[in-house]
């Protein structure tokens, strides 16, 4: 007679063999430029995939193994949606369903600057009535240190269910960098801080089953402070740039010159570049969502405003230069053409999210300059005044134009010789 087999009643453990076997159901709320890269990730680890999002364009596109977003490899969604591991659903229903529900929706800040906590709620809202055991849930939107705890501990609570044996909430802060090609989704490490230790052990172990390393912290607070200290690193650093090339200018030296030689120390230095502000989907936002925090707790943090209104400015100071060069030549800018040549907020992607091109094609505008621009990878802007198409860039275009900005250093579809050449 064989020996009985042990089968564990305990709820996650049951879960974490899902997660082992590759056989725990995925769902992913917000289908964008995180939600999707991460749906294609579980998925291809060979784990059931729903996306969640209230666009029907967008369902529609997964559900035919169509890519909409540049980091998605059109072929490959074709080949997990042909091979059932991936589909898409506007109905929050299919929730009850799922073994792992990560959150990815956007969290801006609003025109006040505090943050704009709607999408994140209204995911929560969904995902209540249908909250199970053997349950995890993990938010991946930027947020201040202590929404995890502050949004999700109550619905779990009023559910009945006991957080940390039948069911775990962690967070896992996004890490998406758009276009780039040696850093994706599953080689960055992957930081991960549970409500509870348990919630950190069972998140840490279903990314294990996709990413190359996971990176446990004590919290969610913890993981929610990685993601803010990232970034506000990078926007303070950027700030330094910018008003160092304001600098150079008044002193009359080369800044890029200046740049490229201190980048030649070895130790202690942190090469960054100047621009005309600071755009995207994280850096311009998340030391935003820091400082409204501490400003609930009565602290000041002056580094951070200080470097917002830095980065802040800069299409101003650039929309300056501009008439001070046009004046060099004898040209008001009222009346005068200007290319900006590029609108996406870096470099070789179709991402306008905060880009400072934005502002400053505005900024000329206004001043009477007659603006137009050319990018490769956006072929339209939308602004209030008017939708504008991006221009062709012939000689014709070049020639004619009285001064060329380059807004966006596109190293491929921009022949920058060609514009040495014309617009000079």
């Amino acid at each position: 007679m064989s020996a009985p087999v042990a089968v564990s009643t305990n709820p996650m453990e049951q879960l974490k063999e899902r997660f082992i076997t590759r056989t725990a159901k995925v769902g992913i709320i917000g289908m964008g430029y995180v939600g999707y890269p991460m749906a294609l990730l579980a998925a291809s680890a060979g784990f059931p995939v729903t996306g969640i999002d209230v666009d029907e364009n967008r369902v529609a596109a997964i559900n035919r193994g169509e890519s909409y977003i540049q980091d998605v490899p059109p072929d490959e969604a074709k080949r997990l949606h042909e091979a059932g591991l991936l589909r898409a659903t506007t109905e929050y229903g299919a929730i009850a369903d799922l073994d792992v529900v990560l959150i990815t929706v956007p969290t801006p800040l609003n025109k006040t600057g505090d943050p704009d906590m709607t999408h994140v709620i209204d995911a929560r809202e969904e995902v209540r009535p249908h909250l199970h055991a053997e349950m995890l849930i993990v938010l991946e939107s930027t947020t201040y240190p202590g929404t995890t705890e502050e949004l999700f501990l109550p619905i779990i609570e009023e559910s009945g269910l006991r957080l940390g044996t039948d069911i775990c909430v962690a967070f896992s802060p996004e890490r998406i960098d758009p276009g780039n090609p040696t850093w994706g989704p599953r080689n960055t490490p992957k930081v991960v801080g549970g409500v509870t230790p348990e919630g950190s052990e069972v998140a840490a172990l279903f990314y294990e089953q996709i990413v190359e390393r996971v990176v446990p912290v004590s919290s969610s607070s913890a993981a929610e402070m990685v993601k803010l200290y990232e970034n506000t690193f990078r926007a303070i650093n950027i700030a330094l740039v910018n008003e160092l090339a304001i600098i150079c200018h008044l002193l009359q030296v080369d800044v890029w010159e200046i740049v490229e030689a201190a980048g030649t120390k070895p130790f202690g230095f942190m090469a960054f570049y100047p621009g005309p502000g600071l755009g995207g989907h994280c850096i311009p936002v998340d030391p935003g969502y820091l400082a409204w925090k501490m400003r609930s707790l009565e602290y000041k943090t002056r580094f951070i405003d200080l470097a917002t209104e830095v980065n802040t400015q800069m299409p101003a100071w650039v929309a300056t230069r501009a008439a001070e060069l046009l004046n060099e030549e004898a040209k008001p800018i009222k009346g005068s053409k200007i290319l900006l040549l590029g609108m996406a907020y870096k470099n070789d992607i179709d991402d306008l999210r905060e880009s400072p091109a934005l502002d400053l094609f505005e900024l000329l505008r206004r001043r009477g300059a007659e603006v137009c621009f050319h990018d490769p990878y956006c072929p339209t802007v939308k602004f209030d005044h008017a939708v504008v198409q991006s221009r062709e860039m012939t000689p014709e275009l070049l020639a004619e134009q009285d001064l060329v900005i380059i807004t966006t250093g596109h190293k491929k579809r921009v022949d920058y010789h060609a514009v040495l050449q014309h617009a000079s």
